[in-house]
């Protein structure tokens, strides 16, 4: 035990939160939802600078979802490499050629 200073200095007691004082914090309210601030908001008081900076911003990521959107390998084999900038494997390459012929051949069934 330390002889420096006095005991009361080491109680910790007041620095830890009584489990009565827990239940007395008034509950957080909802702030800052979800789309509560629409970017290209014509009645925002932004500079024009920084409108322009949004609608950019607000351009590439309607051209990126659209990228993504068409990258679903389900609907497309060589979405995903071409949403990337890639270019298709080879394997990718034959799951379309197989897609293909097999859409032909539904196309001929179905006549």
């Amino acid at each position: 035990m330390s002889k420096v200073g006095n005991p009361q200095v080491y109680v910790d007691g007041d620095q830890r939160n009584d489990k009565v004082t827990d239940h007395n914090i008034p509950p957080k309210y909802d702030e800052g939802q979800d789309n509560s601030h629409l970017d290209l908001d014509s009645k925002d008081e932004r500079s024009i600078g920084n409108r322009l900076a949004a609608a950019s911003k607000h351009d590439r990521e309607v051209e990126r979802e659209k990228a993504f959107s068409q990258a679903n390998p389900n609907v497309d084999p060589l979405g995903p490499a071409r949403a990337h900038g890639n270019e298709p494997s080879r394997g990718a390459q034959i799951d379309a050629e197989l897609k293909a012929e097999d859409e032909e051949m539904l196309r001929k069934k179905q006549k």
